[in-house]
């Protein structure tokens, strides 16, 4: 329990060049006889069982009784586990949210059935994507956009440990998390649930999440800890079309080097299980890609954790892919690509048509028996065998103002100051404020998706007890000073981009009253392919808001309250302060209100291209060729990169100077560390927090090469007038990329650093290629 209050350092792996494929988790002897153990005991028809997984729905009825919200149905359940032997269940009850104790209940019941079916305990899983998504009074992070904006991995092992401990106390020993997927295209819906575009930021955070969530010892986790299921594998994050589970197209050398690595490094970390991308890659399905599920993970890597599908996927190989004639060759194909756990939710068909599959000799006994293996491992691993019951009252923390705390402080680091016009923030004392725009008194909004629904609507009765951006600015200037007129408010009963017929009129007749007018606009609630828009623009009303609002003469605050960036080019140069909150959760309102009145200092920075124009949706580390200067001559090659604010950006109250960068080597080989340190101060009056970010410039290259990657970051705290040098190890094998080849290469030549705009150059004496996958 202590390690859960502690902020801990976190030190990130580095895979090590080796003849050796060393082991992802090193295998527990004792663990692996009772797998074993097992495995020789079971049916075919047992076996298969353990590969199917099942909503929780199939199992269960709503309760007449509201207090109850859901009743298990045991005759049900007997069927699903004594008849089909179903080994997994999954989600909230009809997508619903339920006490712990309710939780207890539930999944107690499920497994005692399933011990006394079967004797083999239930692995259930729920999504706990920013905190307690589906339990009652637990508590709320960031969502992982701001998580990644904070730029602080001890924060996000912090709140990974919480929702750990938060779920074991309903039950759940098992989350779809974290997502570490790259977010390389802006109009992707679940732009919000990993931690931006750029791939070392993921595998840092990502590598934090896991062992926040299943602690330092992947073998044996704990009764405060829980498996993770990294997702989704892999290239999900950039789809073509912009919209969810659609074909991406991606570069063999950007999926191996950029897309590849997050994962890599969460299981290099101690992984347990990953879901699976519901899409294509170059137009063939994840799901069906032996090269990716097998090669690359669990042949490459060495990892022997567990596969699954995400919802309903392999009838997608059919259904939607058309790679597959029918369900049972969808069946075929996965589980021979390496899928080891179908996410069937409502159809345990899959067992009758995998069972004559592997009797028709078109499935082996041996790919069952892998599959099965890794399954029981996992249930072995978190105790189930041993203990798969709690009593939600040895969890007193759950809920709790401490938990709360760590939560206030998530977002208030997660939050991006993106201008300051003269000083205009923080706001004085007496000040009197118009709060206005439909973000501006929803905590649904605060909060985003996967909040007690699915779509996080409907919830607000549930989140009545904490501070929406206006109730927590009442709270700080008083009642008499804050005045709330939103001008424009979304349909409640449409879908999340429906908004009532506005009444700005209203707003603007108020701002006459007031000193300052915070605008809060950006997106309602929405999770995955609900999610998909056509035009990443911020709403007609909600701009035309912002235009008439600022024709007054009041001084504009406008607030970003928005799972991806909607472009916001019109009316950014009416604000003289822009703050981007993304999705901060619970504590959201209070923690803007401490940044906005100077309580608190921003340190949050983008992680992500904030674009400026729909046609222009790039990311920093964009090739060299992508931005060309005018040519001479008759034809006119220019090309710009237009952004409103680049990743990375963000302001703060006080201002930073870098100075005295220093590098130990001028000259280099693929074999040397280099020492990189530089000297950051603290210029202005107050004290601040400032991210401090070290990025490497190949200059020549075999491919076109990009205009800067992050290597290193560091997050540093700075009094007034304070000087600290701030120092990285770089081992020059990190600044390899995969070439045409699909080789890891690190070519000779000149390499730009960067830290905070000072820079150094230094060069590569000798090309190194590697002939191992995974450098």
């Amino acid at each position: 329990m202590k390690r859960i209050l502690l902020l801990l350092s976190l030190f990130v792996i580095i895979a090590s060049c080796s003849e050796e494929k060393p082991r992802a988790i090193p295998l527990d002897s004792a663990i692996e006889q009772q797998v074993e153990e097992l495995l020789s005991k079971m049916t075919l028809d047992e076996k298969i069982g353990q590969m199917i997984q099942l909503a929780i729905d199939v199992v269960g009825e709503k309760s007449d009784d509201i207090s109850q919200g859901f009743r298990v149905d045991t005759v049900k359940l007997k069927e699903v586990i004594g008849k089909y032997k179903v080994g997994s269940l999954l989600n909230a009850p009809f997508a619903g949210a339920l006490t712990p104790e309710q939780w207890q209940e539930v999944i107690g019941t499920i497994q005692q059935c399933s011990m006394r079916e079967i004797g083999i305990p239930c692995l259930y899983g729920l999504d706990q994507n920013h905190g307690s998504t589906y339990s009652m009074g637990g508590t709320f992070f960031p969502q992982n956009i701001g998580m990644g904006a904070t730029f602080n991995q001890e924060l996000v092992r912090l709140g990974a440990e919480i929702t750990a401990y938060e779920a074991r106390a309903s039950n759940v020993p098992w989350t779809f998390s974290p997502t570490i997927d790259l977010g390389r295209d802006q109009r992707w819906p679940r732009l919000w649930e990993n931690y931006g575009e750029d791939a070392y930021v993921n595998a840092v955070m990502g590598v934090a999440a896991v062992r926040g969530f299943q602690g330092d010892d992947p073998n044996h986790v704990d009764s405060t800890h829980i498996a993770v299921t990294l997702k989704h594998f892999l290239g999900y994050g950039i789809p073509f079309t912009g919209k969810d589970r659609t074909p991406a197209y991606i570069s063999p050398s950007d999926l191996r080097e950029k897309y590849f690595e997050p994962y890599r490094a969460a299981i290099q970390a101690g992984a347990l299980s990953l879901m699976v991308n519901s899409g294509s890659v170059n137009g063939v399905p994840v799901h069906s890609n032996h090269e990716l599920l097998t090669t690359w993970l669990k042949e490459e890597l060495n990892w022997d954790g567990m596969i699954i599908t995400d919802w309903a996927d392999i009838d997608n190989l059919h259904n939607r892919e058309r790679v597959a004639t029918d369900k049972k060759d969808a069946i075929r194909i996965a589980i021979n690509a390496g899928i080891d756990m179908t996410m069937d939710p409502y159809d345990v068909n899959f067992c009758t048509l995998l069972r004559e599959l592997v009797d028709e000799g078109l499935v082996a006994q041996s790919r069952i028996d892998d599959a099965v293996r890794r399954i029981l491992r996992l249930k072995l691993r978190l105790g189930l065998m041993n203990k798969n019951m709690y009593e939600a009252s040895d969890y007193q923390l759950f809920g709790s103002q401490q938990f709360d705390s760590a939560a206030l402080r998530a977002a208030r680091e997660s939050m991006v100051l993106l201008k300051n016009t003269n000083n205009i923030l923080p706001l004085r004392r007496g000040v009197k404020i118009l709060v206005s725009g439909p973000n501006a008194n929803s905590m649904r909004c605060l909060n985003g998706g996967w909040t007690y629904t699915w779509q996080g609507n409907n919830v607000e009765d549930l989140l009545a007890e904490h501070n929406t951006i206006y109730e927590a600015l009442v709270a700080r200037f008083g009642n008499a000073n804050v005045t709330l007129c939103q001008g424009v408010t979304y349909n409640e009963s449409g879908q999340y981009y429906d908004e009532l017929e506005p009444e700005i009129d209203k707003a603007v007749e108020t701002a006459r009253s007031v000193d300052v007018v915070v605008v809060c606009v950006g997106e309602n609630s929405y999770t995955e392919t609900p999610g998909n828009l056509t035009d990443l623009t911020l709403s007609s009303n909600q701009r035309e808001l912002v235009k008439a609002l600022a024709r007054t003469g009041k001084p504009i605050v406008l607030i970003l309250n928005e799972g991806r960036p909607r472009l916001v080019a019109d009316i950014e140069p009416l604000a003289s302060a822009v703050v981007n909150i993304l999705l901060p959760g619970n504590m959201g309102g209070d923690a803007l209100t401490e940044l906005l009145s100077g309580e608190a200092n921003f340190s949050g920075k983008l992680p992500y291209t904030y674009p400026r124009e729909i046609n222009s949706l790039h990311t920093y580390d964009y090739r060299m060729s992508e931005e060309v200067g005018t040519m001479s001559g008759a034809y006119n090659y220019d090309a710009r990169i237009s952004q409103q604010w680049p990743f990375g950006y963000g302001l703060s109250y006080t201002t930073f100077a870098y100075s005295n960068l220093r590098i130990d080597k001028n000259s280099f080989d693929a074999d040397d560390r280099l020492q990189v340190s530089v000297d950051v101060s603290n210029t202005g009056n107050r004290v601040g927090q400032e991210v401090v970010m070290l990025y490497s410039s190949d200059l020549v290259a075999l491919l076109t090469p990009e205009n800067r990657r992050l290597r290193r970051f560091d997050k540093i705290e700075l009094q007034p007038g304070q000087t600290q040098t701030v120092s990285f190890e770089l081992p020059a094998e990190e600044l390899a990329y995969v070439g045409p080849d699909g080789c890891w290469r690190l070519d000779e030549g000149e390499f730009r650093i960067t830290v905070g705009g000072q820079a150094a150059t230094i060069t590569c004496t000798q090309t190194k290629i590697w002939d191992t996958p995974n450098r």
